[in-house]
């Protein structure tokens, strides 16, 4: 079996900090390269990381080339509500970037290339509740056009150009290994540093304002079962949907206050409120469970206990 050698682009972010690590457990550190447009923090310090732009194509190809790359995990992108800020910027990183990323695929023979997608993907047409894999998707936001159009170019590269191209629709991200990155999701981030540090939180979203949620170990796990599964088994070449609970913001207080009694949270909805209504409340993740037996390992009581097992630690640390 060849050796394989994992590119990380992007890998500077939540979710990508924490995916490198799952990937240092299969490949080993030596086998994966980190890299991003900024400097490493944390524990990307621990082991190979290098500064890479994936819009640059030439740099990207002759990194590609050099490296012996064989996979691509393709993280890089604006995020929800940061991309409402800088619309025109946020198409093209998350269009040019991907594209660059599925050209190098068919130009140096990839054995395979992950891509993320979002619920984002889905509008205020779509069913709130239960969203199907296959339904209607009219998304409203630049960041959810990105990644309908890449889900699109994700199955083009695939049938046309035969890149075995694999995505998941991850519904919100919650970790504590990094801070939020703009999403409309990262309130059930920022609420456990804000329980800890302030005891008390302003949220930017209503209280009964229910989207799908997952655990940040739950979503490495997904992302690495879907690359492992052999080909045949991956039916869905556009991106699966993929959930793990749906919850508000009273929930998650409610379940932090368990822990904390003495925490308060308030409440004074902005833009995001509207960003959040235009997606799924619950998500159909079925496909995901039959064709590579994915399940979750978290609910919001583990997770919340997790959380605030650890991060203490982590505060500590910083300070």
């Amino acid at each position: 079996m060849k050796k394989q050698k994992i590119l990380v682009i992007g890998a500077g972010g939540q979710l990508g900090t924490e995916l490198v690590q799952g990937l240092w457990k299969v490949y080993g550190e030596e086998n994966v390269i980190a890299t991003d447009i900024k400097d490493p923090q944390g524990i990307l310090t621990r082991a190979r990381f290098e500064i890479l732009d994936v819009l640059k194509q030439k740099h990207l190809f002759d990194f590609i080339q050099k490296n012996e790359i064989t996979q691509i995990y393709h993280l890089a992108a604006v995020l929800s509500a940061t991309g409402e800020k800088n619309p025109k910027f946020a198409w093209h990183l998350n269009m040019d970037g991907l594209i660059h990323v599925l050209d190098a695929a068919v130009e140096f023979k990839l054995e395979k290339v992950y891509w993320p997608s979002s619920i984002a993907v889905f509008g205020p047409t779509t069913p709130r509740h239960n969203t199907p894999q296959d339904t209607v998707m009219s998304p409203t936001t630049i960041y959810g056009i990105t990644k309908l159009a890449g889900e699109r170019w994700c199955e083009w590269y695939y049938r046309n150009k035969g890149v075995d191209v694999r995505s998941l629709r991850y519904p919100g991200l919650i970790g504590y290994k990094s801070k939020p990155g703009g999403g409309t999701t990262d309130y059930a981030v920022d609420i456990f540093f804000k329980a800890l540090t302030e005891k008390k939180y302003e949220c930017f979203l209503k209280p009964d304002a229910y989207l799908p949620m997952m655990y940040m170990d739950d979503a490495v796990k997904a992302t690495i079962d879907l690359m492992e599964a052999p080909a045949e088994k991956v039916k869905v070449r556009s991106s699966y949907n993929i959930s793990a609970m749906s919850f508000c913001p009273a929930d998650i207080a409610a379940e932090i206050k368990k822990h904390i009694p003495d925490f308060e949270i308030t409440y004074n909805p902005d833009f995001r409120q509207q960003i959040a209504e235009s997606w799924p409340a619950s998500i159909d993740d079925s496909a995901a469970r039959m064709d590579w037996h994915w399940k979750p390992q978290f609910d919001l009581a583990s997770m919340t206990k997790e959380i605030l097992q650890h991060l203490p630690h982590l505060l500590a640390q910083e300070a």
